[in-house]
C-alpha cells in the first residue's frame, strides 16, 4: 500500500465515510446487513489471524475504515447493539476452533503409544512446563521491544526459575520409562490455537509459538468474545429492567385511568339521577297543572250548565204561562199546550241526562289521568 493510500485509510477511520463533505461518496451505511459487524468492533477473525498459518482469507462481508469510523460516532448517540451479532459470529468461529482441537486430540491418541496415567501426568508437567516458558520468554521479548527493559529482565528471571522445574520434570518423567520410549517425541495439541507441540521443544520454539501471532491472535478472539458476552449480558440486563419499568408505569397509568374511569362514572350516575330526578319533579307539576285545568274546566262546565238550566227554566216559565193565560181562553188551545208541555219537558229531560252523562265521563277521564 503506498503512503497516500494509507494517509487515505488513515482519515477514513478517524472521521468516517464523510469526511471530505460528501455524504454521498459511501452508499452503503454501517447498518446495512452486507456490512460485517465484527469488523465495525475490530474483532473479526479474518482481520487478526491475516498473514498467519490459519489465514482465513477475506471476509464474505464489507470491510471499511471508514464505516467503522461512522459506527464509533454513531454508538455514542444511541445503542445499536451490533455486539449480538459480533457475539453470534466470534462464537461459531471458536466453536470451529475447538471442534479441530478435539479432533486433533483423539488423532493422537491413536497413533501414540499407551503410557500409564503415573507417566501421563509426568509428561503433562512438562508440558506445563514448556507453556509457562514460552509465555515467559514471548513476554519477555515484548518488554524489551517497548523499551521496558527492567520488567524484561525480571520475566527473563523467572524464565530461568522455570527451566529448572522442567530439569527436574524432565529427570522424573525420563527414569519412569524406557529409554527408547523417552526419545519418541510426545505431542500435544494447544488448547488455545489448536497447534501442535513437542515435549523436547526448545525455548525458542516454544517462545516463537506462544508469541507468535496464530496463538496472540486466537488469545485477541477469545478474550473478546468474554467481553462480547459480559456487554451482551449487562445491555440484555439494562433492557429488562428497562421494559419491567416501562410495564409498570404503563400497569400504573392504566389504574390511573380505571379509578378517573370509576369516578366519571360515578358522576354520569350521580348526574343521570339528578335528572331523572328533575324529570320527576316536572313530571309532578305537569300533572298537577293539568288537574287544576281539569277542575277549573268542570267548574267552568257546572256553571255553564246551572246557567242554562235557569235560562231554560225561565223560557219555560214565559211559555207556561202564555199557555195557561191561552187555555183560559181556548179548550182546544190548552189541550195543544198540555201536549206541547210534554214534548218540552221529554226533551229537557233527554238533554239534562245526555249533559250530565257527559260530564260524567269527563270526571272519570280526569280521574284517571290524575291516577296515572
Amino acid at each position: 500500500m503506498s503512503a497516500q493510500a494509507q494517509m487515505r485509510a488513515l482519515l477514513d477511520q478517524l472521521m468516517g465515510t464523510a469526511r471530505d463533505g460528501d455524504e454521498t461518496r459511501q452508499r452503503v451505511k454501517f447498518t446495512d446487513e452486507r456490512v460485517c459487524k465484527s469488523h465495525l468492533l475490530d474483532c473479526c477473525p479474518h482481520d487478526i489471524l491475516a498473514g498467519t498459518r490459519m489465514d482465513l482469507g477475506e471476509c464474505t462481508k464489507i470491510h471499511d475504515l471508514a464505516l467503522r469510523a461512522d459506527y464509533e460516532i454513531a454508538s455514542k448517540e444511541r445503542d445499536l447493539f451490533f455486539e449480538l451479532d459480533a457475539m453470534d459470529h466470534l462464537e461459531s468461529f471458536i466453536a470451529e476452533c475447538d471442534r479441530r482441537t478435539e479432533l486433533a486430540k483423539k488423532r493422537l491418541a491413536e497413533t501414540q503409544e499407551e503410557i500409564s496415567a503415573e507417566v501421563a501426568a509426568k509428561a503433562e508437567k512438562v508440558h506445563e512446563l514448556n507453556e509457562d516458558i514460552g509465555k515467559l520468554l514471548a513476554k519477555a521479548e515484548q518488554l524489551g521491544a517497548e523499551g521496558n527493559v527492567n520488567e524484561s529482565q525480571k520475566m527473563l528471571m523467572e524464565v530461568e526459575k522455570v527451566r529448572a522445574k522442567k530439569k527436574e520434570a524432565e529427570e522424573e518423567y525420563r527414569n519412569s520409562m524406557p529409554a527408547s520410549s523417552f526419545q519418541q517425541q510426545k505431542l500435544r495439541v494447544c488448547e488455545v490455537c489448536s497447534a501442535y507441540l513437542g515435549l523436547h521443544d526448545n525455548d525458542r520454539r516454544l517462545a516463537d509459538h506462544f508469541g507468535g501471532k496464530l496463538h496472540l491472535g486466537f488469545i485477541q478472539i477469545r478474550e473478546k468474545l468474554d467481553q462480547l458476552r459480559k456487554t451482551v449480558a449487562e445491555k440484555q440486563e439494562k433492557r429488562n429492567q428497562d421494559r419491567l419499568r416501562r410495564r409498570e408505569e404503563r400497569e400504573r397509568e392504566e389504574h390511573m385511568g380505571q379509578r378517573s374511569g370509576s369516578r366519571n362514572r360515578d358522576r354520569r350516575r350521580s348526574r343521570s339521577r339528578e335528572r331523572r330526578r328533575r324529570r320527576s319533579r316536572s313530571a309532578s307539576r305537569e300533572k298537577r297543572k293539568s288537574r287544576s285545568k281539569s277542575r277549573e274546566r268542570e267548574k267552568h262546565r257546572r256553571h255553564c250548565s246551572r246557567s242554562r238550566s235557569h235560562t231554560w227554566g225561565h223560557r219555560r216559565g214565559s211559555r207556561d204561562r202564555s199557555s195557561k193565560h191561552k187555555s183560559s181562553r181556548d179548550p182546544s188551545s190548552r189541550e195543544k199546550s198540555r201536549e206541547q208541555e210534554k214534548k218540552e219537558k221529554s226533551s229537557s229531560e233527554q238533554r239534562h241526562e245526555s249533559t250530565n252523562g257527559k260530564s260524567r265521563s269527563k270526571r272519570s277521564e280526569e280521574r284517571e289521568a290524575g291516577e296515572i
